[in-house]
């Protein structure tokens, strides 16, 4: 097994912290296509997979300042007022009579093993339970640690989604038994940044698991970043049809296909073993877009959780 692998799966060490009390970090109306809202409740982390190789978390740290990425590195923490934030979320969904997403968490992982974290973790059990008009989306690449670093054993909350990174097929029969052991309202993955190609049909509702709820793919993102074979998400898409399980395209990154972008940039030809050639094309984001086979792809699971008669979600479902 290559080192990149057998990392997902070490005991993170304990490490010194940093604290900085004076700013908070939240998206309220987050740009994440999926999410209403993002809130970390630390920032930092330390790579474990090769999805973790242009981590966008750790450029936007750099960016401001902030060295908290790695083993030994400290991370951030933040005062009340960040802390404050999801109550004023969860009063305006329960005085819209709506639910709101958020994911949690963008700048870090959750399940990290480390001692300074703990207190953070608890104190992030607890805000959980007490914004009950939010569906919390942990989403880590730590599936290992959910079940004995979360309070809830099998009695989770019903505003507790989980789900795992999965970016090809080895992370996936990696981290799918532990994901699908969880006994959460949903479980969902995050194909994102996909990085090979993905044969799920297996993992739907295997009878030893809980089934996959939900699945998110997309291209990554950025001027490092490796551009995603069309065939693989096309793949992802048709296996989540046969499965009826929703799928959602986030986008397709800094590289879309060439054919389908009438714009000038770098070219590359991604050919790898068992694919058709493909020409790819560099052209930011915001300019590959987030079409698949002529339409936009925003399909969310529906939970059985709800506010009041026929309220859902803020977002399309």
């Amino acid at each position: 097994m290559p080192p990149s692998l057998r990392l997902c799966f070490i005991d993170e060490t304990r490490n010194t912290c940093y604290s900085s009390r004076s700013k908070s970090n939240m998206a309220k109306n987050s740009h994440i296509e999926w999410t209403n809202h993002t809130f970390n409740p630390w920032w930092g982390c330390h790579k474990v997979s090769p999805a973790c190789d242009n981590c966008y978390a750790e450029l936007w740290a750099k960016r401001v300042g902030q060295t908290l990425w790695g083993q030994r590195a400290p991370r951030r923490f933040f005062g009340d007022t960040h802390w404050r934030e999801p109550l004023k979320w969860n009063e305006e969904a329960r005085a819209e009579r709506i639910r709101s997403r958020v994911f949690c968490a963008s700048m870090a992982d959750v399940f990290e093993r480390r001692a300074d974290l703990n207190q953070e973790r608890v104190r992030l059990w607890n805000l959980i339970d007490q914004t009950p008009n939010l569906d919390w989306l942990l989403l880590t690449k730590r599936p290992q640690h959910v079940l004995s670093m979360t309070p809830w054993g099998e009695d989770w909350p019903q505003n507790v989604w989980i789900g795992t990174s999965i970016e090809n097929q080895k992370l996936a029969e990696l981290r799918l038994p532990y994901l699908l052991s969880v006994p959460a309202v949903v479980r969902f993955l995050s194909c994102e940044p996909l990085l090979g190609p993905l044969d799920l049909r297996s993992w739907f509702n295997r009878s030893s698991y809980n089934p996959i709820d939900w699945v998110i793919a997309g291209g990554e993102s950025g001027p490092q970043s490796r551009p995603m074979h069309p065939d693989w998400v096309i793949g992802l898409l048709h296996q989540c049809q046969r499965a009826k399980v929703p799928f959602h395209f986030k986008q397709w990154g800094h590289w879309a296909p060439a054919d389908r972008r009438k714009v000038s940039g770098q070219e590359t030809l991604l050919a790898v073993e068992d694919e058709h050639p493909v020409k790819m094309i560099a052209v930011g984001k915001k300019l590959a877009g987030r079409m698949l086979k002529g339409t936009t792809w925003d399909n969310f699971p529906q939970p059985p959780v709800s506010n009041g008669e026929g309220q859902l979600h803020n977002l399309p479902v």
